[in-house]
């Protein structure tokens, strides 16, 4: 939270609120606010936003339905369960604004974010915020500067000509010459209460902008790309207030993430197991990369001993049995190791990983695991077990590590020359 001084107005402390808008209906992705995106639903990249930066007395999401407020809850959110008539299409961002300050009268400035910017990071919320408590504007909100140029739109059977609305083709500057423009990013907007009661509006009164890096200046509602959205978060967006570790172990259960579940059973009375060729090349990826990769089997797994020694040899991987009590013997072998849960990625599909995949620096589950698993998980893959789920696990840990190391090596050129 910011220090009090900032939130006091006239003698009065006052209540800083976040609002993120998701509303159930979709007219292009149904349910595209909880829509997993990297990994985390879409909301959730914003709602860690909020929750981190400190800086707000209470953050809430705006919804009508009840799936969206479920994720909400989940992510540390208050819930604002909008009436009928500010949940139409018709309905405007600031009607739904209005009732939410008009139902939670302590609010003094509000913060609306949108679940579509999830390149958000909390020095933005919060340099944007001393604009309003600490130089007393009305009312903040984001920009990103944009070089394009504008020209006027024209009916084709109109015969009229289009002209440049912002250059002269005669002296057309070069990109290096001209400053550009500032065009709204859509990425929050704070304003202070009077201001939506008097003016109903986000912007008004001594009113200013923040202006935002275009790589921060991510909108899921122009970047439909769904994959290249993804691309570009796992490069600029946040990921919580936790250092990025460099793993060094990488343990998965076998049954339900580098296969399907299944065991297929011949008429001969042969067992065999399914594995993707995909998610072995994903572990020898991370094996390639220093990387050790023990696969778990526990002791009630239908799994014999020897499918496991045929997925060891085909993984090159140790393949480990499990007693009922997974954590335990999973804190033996990193203290054999000599690895804390900080050193360790962890990959499971079910209740009895829970607790694992709470206490490791990097979990995940597949698609098609049940809800127990991947409310404890903190990246949930595309793939279901046994076709990719593994591959694109060690991709993001492959990704998060280049990240760590480049961090790293620019914290090491920091202190060496600044």
């Amino acid at each position: 939270m910011i220090e009090s001084s900032d939130q006091v107005r006239d003698g009065e402390r006052r209540h800083i609120a976040a609002l993120i808008l998701a509303r159930g209906g979709s007219k292009g992705i149904p349910l595209k606010n909880i829509k997993m995106l990297a990994g985390v639903p879409l909301i959730g990249w914003v709602l860690r936003v909020a929750v981190d930066s400190d800086v707000f007395d209470s953050v809430w999401v705006s919804t009508d339905h009840d799936e969206i407020e479920r994720v909400a809850k989940a992510w540390g959110a208050k819930v604002h369960r909008r009436s009928p008539e500010v949940s139409r299409d018709s309905s405007s961002s600031v009607d739904t604004i209005k009732e939410f300050i008009r139902l939670n009268p302590e609010v003094d400035v509000v913060c609306h974010i949108q679940a579509t910017s999830p390149c958000l990071h909390p020095f933005h919320v919060k340099e944007a915020l001393e604009m309003i408590t600490l130089h007393g504007f009305d009312s903040v909100f984001a920009v990103v500067r944009r070089h394009q140029f504008r020209w006027k739109e024209v009916k084709r059977e109109s015969g009229e000509m289009t002209k440049p609305l912002n250059m002269d083709p005669t002296n057309r500057p070069r990109r290096q010459d001209w400053d550009g423009e500032l065009c709204e990013n859509g990425s929050f907007y704070f304003c202070t209460k009077e201001l939506l009661e008097t003016q109903g509006c986000l912007q008004g009164g001594k009113v200013a902008y923040y202006e935002m890096l275009p790589e921060y200046s991510v909108d899921i509602d122009v970047d439909i790309d769904w994959p290249v959205a993804e691309q570009r978060i796992l490069r600029f967006g946040y990921f919580g207030k936790q250092k990025l570790e460099v793993v060094q172990l990488m343990l998965c259960n076998m049954s339900g993430c580098l296969t399907d579940g299944r065991i297929y059973i011949s008429a001969s009375g042969e067992e065999m197991l399914s594995i993707s060729t995909r998610d072995t090349m994903g572990i020898h990826m991370l094996m390639k990369e220093g990387v050790k990769v023990v696969l778990l089997v526990s002791s009630e797994d239908p799994i014999t001993k020897v499918l496991c020694d045929k997925v060891a040899q085909r993984t090159g991987c140790q393949v480990l049995q499990m007693g009922a009590e997974v954590l335990g013997d999973v804190e033996e072998l990193m203290e054999e190791m000599k690895l804390d849960w900080k050193d360790v990625a962890y990959m499971g599909n079910d209740e009895p990983d829970v607790l694992c995949l709470n206490l490791a620096a990097l979990s995940a589950v597949p698609r098609d695991a049940p809800a127990v698993a991947v409310n404890a998980a903190k990246y949930t893959c595309r793939s279901p077990g046994g076709m990719g789920a593994v591959r694109e696990f060690a991709e993001y840990i492959l990704l998060l590590k280049k990240k760590a190391k480049s961090q790293m090596e620019q914290d090491r050129i920091n202190r060496q020359h600044f």
